[in-house]
């Protein structure tokens, strides 16, 4: 009868610690009124700051949907920049409270560095990009090459992987800041440089003579992007993992920034629409989050199709291609869908 009783309390006491600890994230934010958000140094499209500091992109955007959810603000975010391998200890150190810079989910990065990566927002995979006097038209073509990298990324051992799975050599050229690695390959110190191929063609439209470079065909690897959060903060990660739901529900759904307030009106909006906008249910409180969190969402930065149209789009200053691509939603043949709101 005691141990009932003690099991009893040790169980109440394992769920309150637990509750606990899942509520620390957000509600330091709460308290804080401002999302701190994890940001790179510059990469044009994702993330890139103006000549007064602004930050614009399509990772910027989705931390401006974290904070219209928790914070009922698109705009109560600060940005910080980091570099790669800085990022981690960053996010593990509680300088902010969600990396959102299109980082690789590995197996490594899942299991050891205490962190979670809730959902998939950008699917990639790495290329590389040669000067066209090199006369490359294949990736097997470079044995021998040169190779500029940027330490702390996944490139170093998806490089080293492929040129040894290939009977290859190369020698490793590598740089701790972007611009370093980019302008070394820009001078002709290397013969390639590597990164994922939407890297890849927001680097190119930087150089000075972009026309004089050609990313490569051969993709090498996959990639499978998306915002971090520190592991163990379950509701959290919740929290981050629908927002990009919501995102790419509401795109699926055609609710968009400009009709969302008539499709919340709606009565007859179909009822996953209803719940997801905050008019049926209490999705919101299951989340510690006002039930209008989704509205928020979409009515401050759109859905998943919107964020992609003005950062990547056609009209974009770095246009990547969403048509037939993972990107697309799963119903146009890509691999975008959300799960049901029910």
């Amino acid at each position: 009868m005691r141990y009932g009783v003690l099991a009893a309390v040790l169980g109440t006491l394992v769920s309150w610690s637990y509750g606990a600890q899942a509520q620390e994230t957000l509600a330091a934010v709460k308290a804080r009124g401002e999302l701190l958000c994890g940001v790179g140094e510059n990469f044009p499209g994702f993330f890139s700051p103006d000549s007064t500091g602004k930050y614009t992109g399509f990772d910027i955007d989705f931390c401006h949907a974290v904070a219209a959810a928790v914070l009922g603000d698109a705009g109560k975010v600060k940005f910080l920049p980091a570099t790669p391998s800085a990022r981690f200890p960053q996010l593990q150190s509680g300088q902010v409270d969600i990396l959102s810079r299109e980082v690789t989910d590995t197996f490594s990065r899942d299991t050891s560095l205490g962190l979670d990566f809730p959902i998939i927002l950008f699917y990639d995979g790495h290329a590389l990009m040669v000067p066209k006097s090199l006369g490359v038209k294949s990736a097997k073509d470079l044995d021998g090459a040169n190779v500029c990298t940027q330490t702390g990324l996944s490139t170093e051992v998806i490089v080293a992987d492929y040129f040894k799975s290939n009977g290859m050599t190369y020698k490793p050229v590598v740089f701790d800041a972007r611009d370093q690695a980019l302008a070394a390959f820009e001078s002709g110190r290397c013969d390639v440089f590597s990164s994922d191929r939407s890297t890849l063609f927001a680097y190119r439209s930087s150089l000075a003579n972009p026309d004089n470079f050609v990313v490569l065909d051969d993709t090498i690897s996959k990639s499978l992007n998306g915002p971090t959060v520190r592991h163990g903060d379950n509701n959290w990660g919740d929290i981050v993992r629908w927002t990009g739901y919501v995102l790419i529900g509401a795109e699926e759904f055609g609710v968009t920034s400009k009709n969302v307030d008539e499709m919340k009106a709606d009565a007859n909006a179909p009822a996953e629409v209803r719940r997801m906008l905050g008019v049926e249910g209490d999705f919101g409180k299951m989340l510690g989050l006002p039930n209008d969190w989704g509205y928020q969402i979409i009515k401050s930065v759109g859905n998943y199709g919107e964020i992609y149209d003005r950062n990547l789009g056609s009209g974009a200053k770095v246009s990547i291609p969403r048509e037939k691509t993972l990107n697309a939603l799963w119903k146009n043949g890509g691999a975008m869908i959300a799960p049901s709101f029910q």
